[in-house]
């Protein structure tokens, strides 16, 4: 790791020059300038003073961002397959996260297990057939293009109400499936 370039860039993002962060941690403009090109390391208790100057800490400074995934492939994804039904979870790491999104695939007649009440949000876009979304007692028909969103505070489940298989992609915040 080239901790100059990363103070640099932080630095940066925060809009200081040298000399207002040299200011903030009582050392010299030459000496942030020796750092930020790698001339120069700094002591432990100096990286710590430059760091809470800038508003980050060490273990922020120095966690591995690249390891938050952003694509996942079609393999890395998961399908539980019953008699009317089959969910993708499209993101496979999910559970940790947010929200949670899955593809839901209906049969004719095929319906979503019905959800318990619960803290969140639910959205889904419904990518082909009709399906009826139910929330508490309300059942509304919804058709390929057609969102659907909702407070997750009632029973809710979908169902395939018409003559086709449906695709609902069903995103549950925090997740839930």
């Amino acid at each position: 790791m080239e901790i100059g370039s990363k103070i640099k860039e932080i630095r940066l993002k925060n809009q200081l020059t040298q000399e207002e962060l040299a200011d903030r941690c009582e050392l010299s403009k030459g000496y942030i300038s020796q750092l930020e090109n790698d001339l120069t390391s700094p002591s432990i208790a100096t990286l710590m003073d430059i760091l809470q100057s800038l508003g980050t800490s060490l273990s922020e400074f120095f966690s591995d961002e690249a390891d938050e995934r952003i694509v996942f492939s079609e393999e890395e994804q998961f399908e539980k397959v019953s008699e009317k039904n089959t969910i993708r979870w499209l993101v496979p790491t999910a559970q940790k996260n947010a929200m949670e999104p899955i593809l839901i695939t209906l049969e004719k007649g095929g319906a979503s297990e019905p959800d318990l009440p619960h803290e969140g949000e639910e959205f889904g876009l419904v990518l082909s057939g009709t399906v009826s979304v139910g929330v508490g007692k309300k059942q509304v028909k919804a058709k390929q293009g057609d969102t659907f969103y909702f407070r997750s505070s009632k029973t809710h489940r979908i169902e395939n109400v018409g003559e086709s298989v449906a695709r609902v992609v069903w995103v549950s915040c925090p997740p839930n499936f």
